[in-house]
């Protein structure tokens, strides 16, 4: 005899309700089912939408033919987002993950392309921050002109993550011409500084730490690809760019004395600071050359292009407080050296940690 199969009884089967009755992020949201779906409809498309993305494939095609051609090359970079707290003054670590990794893409002079975005969740995270996150991350890719063409989310158990982190991953392209690094950094090269220093990390330490100025102090998160561009019609074979975001100047600076195996010499006299981004670190016994950037860089360029790099700079929006910061010297190889305001000379060092960690 035939096994009679039973028939189940749908009346106590339950669907998952939608997203609206949900004001948390469960670990259901990140299991690939239902409720990730409706995260993904609800929260990620709208926000991002494009015609790469709309396809919601495993990996995004790109035709860049046209970029390549004629010698083009392709630029791709990484980077992730831990940044505490993920709302602050100036920015969010929504922004703040489109613009680090568009300014990556800029210091070796590409032009981007689109990223790619990689969401961990902690179980608990309310539905409406992480759609301000996604918010601010969407309109600074429209600001920069990227597209976000594929992602990822995860959900993790509450307590082993922070709110949200945020993984990108950058694709740009390096034109014809442009020739970043092709010429070895010598002695007599200059450094120049886009501007003030120190915002970005002092605008996350007031709010962490509670401090209030006359005028808030709001980071300097900003995309750099458009200022690099003017700064490349300028002069094409630029020695070397760097954003000093961890670690700050400093760290950037004998960075690049170390590749270079020369000195480097800047003037105390010479590096902006803004006054509120002066009386924090004071208070919090900081240096401002140690501090992190998310909307500055640091360009190393030849004596005779000084004139018309640094006025492209200053006539770009985020160029404006440009300054000839110091110069490439065979002296003192691989040390960073600063001349003090009372004549003085001291050796600005590699950190050896991090000073500002949840920085970005």
């Amino acid at each position: 005899m035939k096994h009679q199969h039973s028939i189940p009884d749908f009346s106590n089967f339950t669907c998952p309700a939608p997203l609206r009755d949900y004001p948390h992020v469960i670990l259901g949201h990140g299991g690939g089912g239902a409720l990730s779906h409706e995260l993904i409809e609800g929260i990620f498309l709208p926000a991002f939408s494009n015609p790469l993305l709309d396809r919601l494939g495993d990996s995004a095609v790109l035709d860049v033919a046209a970029e390549l051609a004629g010698g083009g090359r392709l630029a791709i970079s990484t980077d992730s987002y831990v940044v505490r707290p993920l709302f602050f003054p100036g920015g969010s670590i929504g922004d703040l993950a489109v613009n680090g990794t568009v300014n990556d893409l800029a210091m070796s002079g590409a032009m981007p392309l689109c990223l790619t975005a990689g969401f961990i969740i902690e179980e608990g995270f309310p539905v409406a921050e992480l759609a301000a996150v996604v918010d601010a991350m969407a309109k600074a890719a429209r600001a920069a002109g990227v597209r976000i063409v594929t992602g990822d989310t995860k959900v993790v158990e509450r307590g082993h993550g922070d709110g949200v982190y945020i993984n990108t991953a950058g694709i740009g392209f390096v034109p014809p011409g442009v020739a970043v690094g092709a010429v070895p950094i010598c002695a007599g090269d200059v450094v120049l500084l886009s501007g003030t220093i120190g915002d970005h990390g002092m605008a996350i330490m007031s709010v962490r730490e509670g401090l209030a100025f006359e005028s808030q102090i709001e980071s300097d998160s900003a995309p750099l690809h458009g200022l690099v561009a003017a700064m490349l019609v300028e002069c094409s074979d630029i020695r070397m760019l760097r954003d000093p975001t961890r670690g700050g100047v400093a760290t950037s600076l004998n960075e690049i004395a170390g590749l270079a195996s020369c000195g480097i010499e800047i003037d105390e006299s010479a590096v902006p600071v803004s006054a509120h981004v002066a009386s924090a670190c004071e208070i919090l016994g900081l240096d401002p050359l140690l501090v992190a950037n998310e909307g500055k860089l640091l360009a190393v360029v030849p004596a005779e292009a000084v004139g018309r790099v640094l006025a492209a700079m200053q006539g770009h929006e985020h160029g404006r407080q440009a300054v000839v910061l110091g110069r490439v010297v065979a002296g003192h190889p691989r040390l960073v050296v600063m001349r003090t305001a009372v004549g003085g000379t001291r050796v600005i060092p590699m950190p050896i940690g991090e000073q500002l960690p949840r920085i970005c």
